[in-house]
């Protein structure tokens, strides 16, 4: 609002001096109107900016044909809303539309100069009159170049901002999907292998039909978290640089409980530990957790009872290794479709500065995950 208030005065003040040096009087109210209407079309530009350039063009070819003494009205203070309306034009459309604009804006300068031209009179140079055109077409395309790359740089953040909020999402979608299978299936998967286990040892039959049911709707309920799972997308996503992944308070001293609960008559499940503790990341110890729960997991899921679990940790000053191993059970059961969950837990590992490896062995498999302490980091 400063900036028309400044033009405006200015303006009136260059016809008023115009009128006094001799201009006509027509020529004085045909200048102001223009001037009025380059002024409303700059601000009608910030909510219609076609509707804007259109007025602020209109009056500029008003000025351009009004006839002048001395010097051409394109040339008055208030003619800088015409550029105005073509920055404000410039940033909001396409690159193709800004730059019939531009073309428009280039065209009025050359009959406006034509015009000055065919007007002037002898005993001025005919010269004058390309330098002022020069100055207009510099002027004009200064304004929109400068306006084109502020509109690009614009975009280019407005872009990298879109891709910082995605990545933000699909990293959110990545922790909630990895918490959801390292508890809900961990725990479903125990929980069906502890009523195999019971339907197998019970003596009514009634029992153990009711039993297997019931086990049997587990597996129908772990297989349609993991079909829900896999809407959240990929088990990881790339990391952004500075971001830290999510992590869940868990502790070491869980594991013995951990492992007692996914204990049944037809699951042995033993937990070992050898060495000192050391002190560990909060993402290395959740990793080693993880990394447990997994383990144990697909032992139960994959494997048809009796099956042998065995956890253990054994430490040392630069590093801790957790080993879950099993003796491949009385045979492979069909556990649907692969899972993602080594993948989630690969990545804990791969984050906390540690290695995975999985291992098939003489009698079954071994997953095995390496994770330095604070002191060996």
């Amino acid at each position: 609002m400063a900036t028309h208030v400044v033009l405006a005065l200015l303006t009136l003040i260059v016809l008023t001096g115009a009128r006094l040096f001799g201009a006509e009087l027509w020529q004085v109210f045909a200048a102001a109107g223009a001037a009025v209407l380059l002024h409303v079309g700059a601000v009608v530009a910030h909510r219609r900016p076609w509707a804007g350039y259109a007025i602020g063009a209109l009056a500029m070819l008003v000025l351009a044909l009004t006839p002048f003494p001395g010097w051409s009205l394109t040339m008055l203070p208030s003619a800088v809303c015409f550029p105005m309306t073509l920055w404000r034009l410039t940033t909001l459309v396409s690159l193709r539309s800004s730059v019939v604009a531009l073309a428009v804006a280039l065209l009025g300068i050359v009959l406006t100069e034509l015009v000055a031209w065919a007007r002037l009179p002898p005993d001025i140079l005919g010269w004058t009159r390309l330098i002022e055109g020069g100055l207009l077409m510099l002027t004009v395309g200064g304004v929109w170049l400068a306006a084109l790359l502020i509109r690009r740089r614009h975009e280019a953040g407005r872009r990298a901002e879109s891709e910082r909020l995605a990545a933000a999402v699909a990293d959110e979608r990545a922790s909630i999907r990895r918490d959801l299978h390292d508890v809900i299936a961990h725990t479903v998967t125990v929980m069906v292998a502890r009523i195999e286990a019971a339907a197998v040892t019970t003596a009514d039959q009634a029992t153990r039909r009711e039993l297997g049911d019931i086990a049997e709707a587990g597996r129908d309920a772990h297989q349609g978290l993991r079909a829900m799972l896999a809407t959240l997308g990929p088990a990881t996503v790339p990391p952004r640089a500075g971001a830290r992944p999510r992590q869940v308070p868990i502790s070491l001293d869980a594991l013995s409980d951990l492992v007692a609960s996914a204990a049944s008559p037809l699951h042995a499940v033993t937990f070992t530990e050898v060495g000192e503790r050391r002190p560990l990341s909060l993402s290395a110890e959740v990793a080693a957790v993880r990394a447990v729960q997994e383990g144990i997991t697909n032992a139960l899921r994959h494997l048809e009872p009796p099956v042998e679990v065995t956890v253990h940790l054994r430490w040392t000053p630069a590093e801790l290794v957790v080993e879950v191993r099993d003796n491949g059970g009385k045979a492979l059961r069909d556990g649907g479709s692969p899972g993602t969950g080594l993948m989630g837990i690969e990545e804990r590992v791969r984050t906390a500065g540690g290695t995975l490896s999985v291992d098939d062995g003489d009698e079954g498999w071994v997953l095995r995950v390496r994770l330095p302490t604070k002191e060996g980091a």
